[in-house]
């Protein structure tokens, strides 16, 4: 199966393609720039979910759900937020559709024109905070902490699976406060959780930092992200932050009396990551022989397969795994017994490979007589044997193992792949042979970020929160500048 792949170095985006396709990760759909979510591939975005929606709770957090469709007035009430949505934007214009009077076909009813058309929602901010003006009206009824888990639509003229669709899954949170701080708290809050997601469960490695004002969310005051490394020296951001302050609260006019007795304007904050994870935890690990997934993530964990001649040899195999199953499960590990009779084992070892099963068991008549199973971790390909008594020990501990394992080889490959640059020269000839992040002065304008942009295709993908105050000069315009950033090519 995975011997068809193209291998990373020869074409990193066509490895990437054909691997989330191969893996049934996903598949492109009859409508243009839209992806199917096959079930392998919907089984790690749920345990994504799961995660995520716990840590959410853990702080308080409420699930609620709000329209798709938002009236095109809202969107356009926060000026900067329109504008940095506009182009992305699907539009309804009719509620109903007819019957060509000639019979040629169905036609939009021109009669069932929509009095104010709609937009379908690239994000909620503005349904969502028409709403928090009916619900907010005293300091006692905030904060307000609510996310949802949704559907957005973004025409995307470019897609690729998983990465950037016209549709995609998320979720999307969005809190009012009564102060300033604690809403700028909140936002770093929700910064914190998704690095830990991102490090705990996906084993991806990320920096936390500011974006500039160019590369802000619109309508943000201050943009938090997480930023990840991906094998070809590419960057991902994997999620962001924002700190709204009182703008949507003054575009939807949403006060509230303080303890004081005082009108004042509620602060507020969005935060989300989306599916676009997916293509994270893919090109973060995976290797030439298909995904590697993260244990914590996996939808199957182990799979055991078994080698036999005959009904007869399957029935006993069977039989001795049953209490290791039953036994495996019961301590949460999910785990898969492949008694397939239409595949041989070579087919099965190839097929979860390439899907990424972080522990493979096999167990023939010889390992029967021995009391034995083959064991292969996915990560590293190491086989060894292990008594049937030491198999549950060894299973979680390669699970733990395995976890930490593709966490360290990502993150050594981040920190060899951040490289000071103390002028454009050395800057784009880092950028050409070398990659990955690039640690360099900048003068703080956006007409240097602009140009440094348009001549290498390098952004600032944030300001880490970490940053030391250092003198230097702009590598572009030697002007004086107190930190560096960080530059990459980005998806």
């Amino acid at each position: 199966m995975s011997k068809n792949l193209t291998k990373r170095s020869e074409d990193y985006s066509k490895w990437y393609n054909e691997l989330v396709v191969k893996a049934d990760l996903a598949e492109n759909s009859g409508v243009r720039g839209c992806m199917v979510i096959k079930p392998y591939g919907y089984a790690i975005w749920e345990k994504m979910q799961a995660a995520l929606d716990a840590m959410f709770k853990e702080t308080g957090h409420e699930n609620a759900y709000f329209p798709l469709f938002i009236p095109k007035s809202y969107l356009s009430k926060e000026a900067s937020h329109v504008e940095g949505f506009a182009k992305e934007c699907a539009v309804v214009t009719h509620y109903r559709l007819k019957m060509a009077e000639d019979g040629s076909g169905i036609i939009v009813d021109p009669d069932a024109k929509l009095e104010e058309e709609l937009i379908v929602r690239p994000t909620s901010e503005t349904i969502i905070w028409d709403t928090y003006r009916r619900w907010i009206q005293s300091y006692r009824d905030l904060p307000i902490l609510i996310n949802q888990w949704a559907n957005v639509v973004r025409w995307e003229m470019r897609t690729r699976l998983f990465l950037r669709t016209s549709e995609f899954l998320w979720q999307e949170g969005h809190t009012a406060h009564a102060t300033e701080k604690e809403a700028v708290a909140e936002a770093e809050q929700m910064m914190n959780i998704y690095a830990e997601f991102a490090e705990n469960h996906m084993a991806v490695p990320v920096i936390k930092g500011l974006k500039t004002e160019t590369e802000r969310f619109a309508g943000a005051i201050e943009t938090y992200c997480i930023e990840a490394l991906m094998q070809d020296g590419k960057a991902l951001q994997a999620g962001t932050s924002h700190f709204l302050g009182q703008n949507f609260a003054k575009a939807f006019d949403v006060k509230f009396t303080s303890k004081e007795g005082k009108q004042e304007l509620v602060w507020a904050t969005s935060w989300g990551v989306s599916t676009r994870l997916m293509g994270a935890l893919v090109m973060t690990h995976s290797d030439d022989k298909g995904l590697v997934l993260p244990p914590k993530l996996a939808p199957i964990q182990v799979v055991i397969v078994p080698i036999y001649k005959g009904d007869e040899q399957l029935d006993a195999i069977s039989e001795r795994i049953a209490p290791l199953l039953k036994e495996l499960r019961a301590k949460g590990v999910s785990v898969k017994y492949d008694n397939r009779d239409t595949y041989k084992p070579g087919f099965k070892f190839a097929e979860y490979e390439l899907k990424g099963v972080p522990i493979r068991l096999a167990i023939g008549q010889r390992d029967m007589d021995n009391g034995t199973f083959e064991v292969a971790r996915r990560d590293t390909l190491e086989k060894e044997t292990v008594q049937a008594d030491e198999i549950v020990a060894k299973i979680e501990f390669l699970l733990e193992d395995i976890q930490k394992n593709i966490f360290q080889k990502a993150s050594d490959y981040r920190e060899n792949h951040i490289t000071e640059a103390n002028n454009y020269e050395e800057f784009k000839d880092i950028l050409k042979n070398k990659g990955g992040f690039i640690s360099a002065h900048w003068d703080g304008t956006p007409e240097t970020e602009e140009r440094i942009k348009n001549e290498t295709k390098a952004t600032i993908r944030c300001i880490p929160i970490d940053v030391k105050l250092e003198d230097g000069v702009c590598i572009l315009t030697g002007k004086p500048s107190k930190n560096r950033v960080l530059f990459a090519k980005a998806y």
